[in-house]
Order: structure tokens, then C-alpha cells, then sequence
């Protein structure tokens, strides 16, 4: 009786443990974001597992289930898309009720994008604060206010469609001319880490719209 959360590749399938691999043969299941896109990890190292889907819209009606099969013995392992399971993405929910229930949960060491985008960026990596992905309508406002006094490097995640706006309204927000990078594509062939000012950084993507996924890190505010 044990959860496994499994880091999977954000990008390059090569950079999963060897440790991850085996947590994945030996489970009695795989619980997945998207069965499609782990079943292209799963077949590159030939694992052969029932894949039952778990994410943000069926986690609340699964879970029961999930927790009766931890319960019953099963050894199950949570994997999603890209990244590690509950950093903006499936998780929480899952191990809070394992946690009630005292089924053990081991959380893999593995892939998380923004450590690699802060790790690269040239902005201080000291002590940051990772706020995943800014809300779309309610809250936005308070969420820029409270990210302006923020003396702490700041981390975000963002689509490509919504970067160009994130950006502006950072520089809005917290000033133009803060310093900031936004790294795309990690870890795949496209990859890419542009450096500069916020206002700097609209205006590029402005210009050359952005594709696939995308962290930002801006600096934090100057004492």
C-alpha cells in the first residue's frame, strides 16, 4: 500500500530517474493527467500498466475509488503531464486524503520547469517565490499589487496566449524596467531563455508571438 508521485520529463523524455522508471513497472497502476501523453513515456521505456485517468475534472468523483484500491493493498503511481504531480498540476486533493487515511505517500525527485528557468535566468536564486499560473479575472489586480512589494525573485507560469498581456501588466505593475526572463520550451528543440526588461520582453513577443510552455521570472523589489 503506497502512492508514488512520479516526476515525468517536461520536454526531453531522456531526463526521467532510473528510479522513476522502476516505480512505474513495479505499480498495479498508473494514475494519469492525460493517458495520451503519458502512454508516449510509458511505451519509450516499454512499461506495460492499466492507466486510469486522473485530473482536474475527474479527481473529486475518483478519488473514493483511488483511496479504496491504496487501502485494499494496490501500490498505485500518480504521473502527469510534465513536471512533478501537485506543482500546478493533480496531486493535492490526492495526497491530502492518503494523508487522513495514513496510506504513506513518496514523492519523487525528477523534472519541475521552474527550477531550470530560475537556475538560468541570471536573476537571483537565493530565496524566490513560486506563484504558478496568475488567475485569469478575479483576484488579478490584488495578485500584481501583492507581487509589486515582493522583494523575493518571483516565478510564474504562463500560456502563450495570455504572455504578452502577463507582461504588460507586470511592467504596469512593478515597472517597465524590471529586470526578468522568460524561458520557453524547456528542455525540447525549440527551447529558448530571453533576458531583458519587462517592457523589453512585451515588446519581443509583441513582435515574434510566443508558442508552448512558458515560465517567467522577474526579479523581486528593491530594498
Amino acid at each position: 500500500m503506497r502512492l508514488y508521485l512520479v516526476p515525468s520529463p517536461i520536454g526531453n523524455l531522456g531526463d526521467i530517474t532510473y528510479r522513476a522508471v522502476e516505480v512505474l513497472k513495479n505499480a498495479d497502476a498508473i494514475l494519469c493527467e492525460d493517458t495520451r501523453t503519458s502512454s508516449i513515456l510509458l511505451r519509450h521505456y516499454a512499461i506495460q500498466k492499466q492507466l486510469v485517468p486522473y485530473h482536474a475534472h475527474n479527481e473529486h468523483t475518483t478519488l473514493p475509488k483511488v483511496i479504496e484500491h491504496l487501502l485494499a493493498g494496490k501500490t498505485l503511481a500518480l504521473l502527469t503531464d510534465a513536471g512533478t504531480p501537485g506543482i500546478s498540476d493533480p496531486g493535492f486533493l490526492l495526497i491530502r486524503e492518503c494523508t487522513r487515511n495514513n496510506i504513506p505517500v513518496e514523492c519523487l525527485p525528477g523534472a519541475t520547469a521552474f527550477v531550470p528557468a530560475l537556475v538560468q535566468s541570471g536573476i537571483p536564486s537565493n530565496s524566490f517565490v513560486f506563484e504558478g499560473f496568475p488567475p485569469l479575472k478575479k483576484g488579478r489586480q490584488t495578485f500584481m499589487k501583492k507581487l509589486a512589494e515582493e522583494e523575493r525573485t518571483i516565478i510564474l507560469y504562463e500560456s502563450p496566449h495570455r504572455l504578452i498581456k502577463t507582461l504588460q501588466e507586470l511592467g504596469t505593475y512593478l515597472r517597465t524596467s524590471r529586470q526578468a526572463a522568460v524561458c520557453r520550451e524547456l528542455t525540447k528543440i525549440y527551447e529558448e531563455t530571453r533576458k531583458g526588461t519587462l517592457e523589453e520582453l512585451a515588446a519581443h513577443y509583441e513582435a515574434h508571438p510566443p508558442k508552448g510552455e512558458i515560465v517567467i521570472v522577474v526579479a523581486g523589489k528593491e530594498e
